[in-house]
């Protein structure tokens, strides 16, 4: 878990994982409608769509949905596909810093859900430009840990791609790089035999904080009820937990 990564809790009763599942499958759908809108339906001359895909199929969105999702953005089915981006900045409990992106086709509603979001769980929002400036937009590629993958072998296979930095986070990798190195990174990636999960642009902040337990677990509830909102795609924030109070929520979760 990072400061920057999209959370989400582990622990939850079957009906509340099958809501969510279909959630993450219509944000994913999003992404690809977009990035066929953009850059075309054509996934080998649009690497932003290509990696759409990727991250879909890593999240077993079933293959007939992301093949319409292609042709819908792609205008290929007649059907108008109008989004746009809008990026909230807010603080929730303890003062942590937050981005809200949203991808929308209405921009009042995304609007008033995140703010309702927000005063409902010790959040607030803030101006613009007063939590942004503590974060830089970069590429990150996702990577699983296998067996006999190591860091520097990581490392390796992107150094000259312009990776800035390998992370591990247990679990997996992160390859931070800069946004235009996004696509020779994960291409470097793909070349050198490593499979990857998802390559996207993520804001990571500067200065990082950490948090006390109780502080973390109403952070953690206050992205939940953000991501549950249909209109938010992602949430970035500056809070990077110790491994002793992620050991200890994951003790109480369970």
């Amino acid at each position: 878990m990072s400061g920057h990564s999209k959370w989400a809790t582990t622990k939850h009763k079957k009906a509340v994982i099958d809501g969510r599942r279909a959630k993450s499958f219509a944000k994913l759908i999003k992404n690809i409608e977009v990035a066929a809108k953009v850059g075309g339906p054509d996934p080998s001359g649009n690497p932003t769509l290509a990696d759409a895909i990727q991250k879909a199929k890593k999240t077993s969105v079933p293959n007939d949905n992301i093949d319409r999702a292609i042709k819908r953005g792609g205008g290929l089915t007649g059907e108008a596909i109008d989004y746009q981006t809008i990026m909230y900045e807010g603080y929730g409990p303890g003062g942590v810093a937050l981005l809200i992106e949203c991808l929308t086709d209405n921009r009042n509603r995304a609007a008033a859900e995140v703010r309702i979001i927000m005063s409902r769980n010790g959040g607030q929002m803030a101006d613009p430009g007063s939590v942004a400036y503590n974060f830089a937009r970069k590429g990150v590629v996702s990577i699983t840990k296998v067996d006999g993958l190591t860091e520097d072998d990581v490392l390796a296979a992107v150094l000259d791609a312009g990776a800035e930095e390998v992370i591990d986070r247990g679990a997996g990798f992160e390859v931070v790089a800069e946004p235009s190195d996004l696509v020779a990174t994960r291409v470097a990636v793909q070349a050198a035999g490593i499979d990857y999960d998802a390559a996207d642009i993520e804001f990571i902040a500067a200065v990082t904080i950490a948090p006390e337990l109780d502080v973390v677990s109403t952070v953690f509830a206050l992205i939940e009820a953000l991501e549950d909102c249909d209109d938010v795609q992602s949430v970035f924030t500056n809070m990077e937990p110790s491994p002793e109070v992620l050991e200890a929520l994951d003790q109480a979760e369970g």
